[in-house]
């Protein structure tokens, strides 16, 4: 982004506008998509480093995966799935073979990150074993940089380039559930840059 699209964000989010995209823009992002100011401070801090280092820093980009991460996490208010996860109770597609492992590997983070396979996975990319200590994921500054990683090695910046919303819901998602939900958000968050 550069700075005219960053002073026009700061705008809409209520921030004094000097062109930078740094802790205190990013804070009020998230508080104005609907996290806590407590939260909504651990996750700018994350996305002030996993944003840049994950290339996820032009306008397309930073819109898509807000809107993804903020229908995904009920606009940053759950880092942990609602539901008690036993409905992935057996799913082998999400590698969980062992009786528990749907409770164990439900959704957390910003995105959801669910199923043993997928805590192995970037457990072992990111040098955390969340596979043994699932519950870390839920942490914002730990989930936001697994969203990152996730959303790197989905190649969704590329999707967002293109504005697909709809390869990018089924790659986070794996459907189009909430498909409306994110195209709602999306086009709040793009109208921020206007």
């Amino acid at each position: 982004m550069n700075t005219l699209d960053i002073t026009q964000l700061q705008k809409a989010v209520g921030v004094k506008a000097d062109g930078i995209l740094g802790r205190n823009t990013l804070t009020a992002v998230f508080q104005k998509l609907g996290a806590n100011p407590a939260r909504a401070t651990e996750l700018a801090l994350a996305a002030n480093v996993h944003l840049e280092t994950y290339s996820i820093k032009t306008q397309l980009r930073f819109c898509h995966f807000l809107a993804q991460l903020a229908h995904e996490s009920g606009n940053f208010r759950y880092m942990e799935e609602i539901a008690s996860g036993a409905a992935y109770e057996g799913r082998k597609d999400l590698g969980n073979v062992n009786k528990g492992d749907g409770v164990r590997y439900k959704g957390r983070g910003p995105i959801q990150l669910t199923g043993r396979a997928n805590y192995r996975k970037y457990g072992q990319e990111l040098g955390i074993d969340f596979e043994n200590n699932p519950t870390i994921v839920a942490l914002p500054s730990v989930g936001m940089l697994v969203a990152c990683k996730y959303w790197s090695e989905n190649n969704l910046n590329v999707f967002a380039d293109y504005d697909d919303v709809t390869t990018i819901t089924r790659r986070i998602n794996g459907g189009l559930n909430g498909f409306d939900d994110r195209k709602n958000k999306l086009s709040m968050i793009k109208g921020w840059f206007k």
